[in-house]
């Protein structure tokens, strides 16, 4: 950050009064501009015992495979953007259920939240930001050609938790939880 987006005046990164973090601080009118971690918003669209997932038209990634998730826009909660961030990737309406996990990257300032969703039918296509969309059983997971650590970590604990049956109605979710490392990207 080099101006202020208040005054337009510089910005000096410097530890503010009363706080312990260097943050950029307008040599003009003094305001503090923090830089939080961005959300990374998206679910596990399921249709029976297949998940739905993009192979993606955008970089970072290009031509990877990855479950729908974007950027939460300001206005909108967590669930909003996960079902929205669906329907844009995967042209796909979802019942959004519980969150199912919770991935800190701090390398790259964001946190990914993804939750559990029921597609109520298998209609879907690829939105402006997939090249095509598809289902998978486990099995047919192309673990190679997954476009991040997230998604790859999720999918892992989602294919587990289903498989030891933690996933039934009634049993509780648990939000599974992690950092992903610098070296961990791909």
């Amino acid at each position: 950050m080099h101006y202020c987006s208040k005054c337009g005046s510089t910005v000096t990164l410097r530890i503010p009064a009363d706080d312990t973090r260097e943050r950029h601080v307008c040599n003009g009118c003094a305001t503090v501009h923090y830089i939080n971690p961005r959300n990374v918003v998206g679910t596990i669209p399921v249709w029976g015992e297949q998940v739905l997932l993009c192979r993606r038209a955008i970089q970072p990634r290009h031509g990877f495979w990855t479950l729908p998730a974007g950027f939460m826009e300001i206005g909108e909660s967590t669930t909003h953007g996960a079902a929205r961030e669906t329907l844009e990737e995967a042209g796909a309406h979802v019942e959004i259920g519980p969150l199912f996990s919770l991935i800190n990257v701090p390398h790259v300032e964001q946190v990914h939240l993804f939750y559990l969703a029921k597609l109520p039918a298998p209609e879907f296509s690829a939105g402006e930001e997939s090249l095509e969309v598809a289902l998978f059983y486990e099995h047919e997971i192309p673990w190679s050609e997954l476009a991040f650590p997230t998604t790859k970590q999720t999918l892992q604990w989602f294919f587990a938790d289903r498989s030891a049956g933690l996933l039934e109605q009634g049993t509780g979710i648990v939000v599974r939880s992690r950092d992903i490392l610098p070296s961990e990207t791909i």
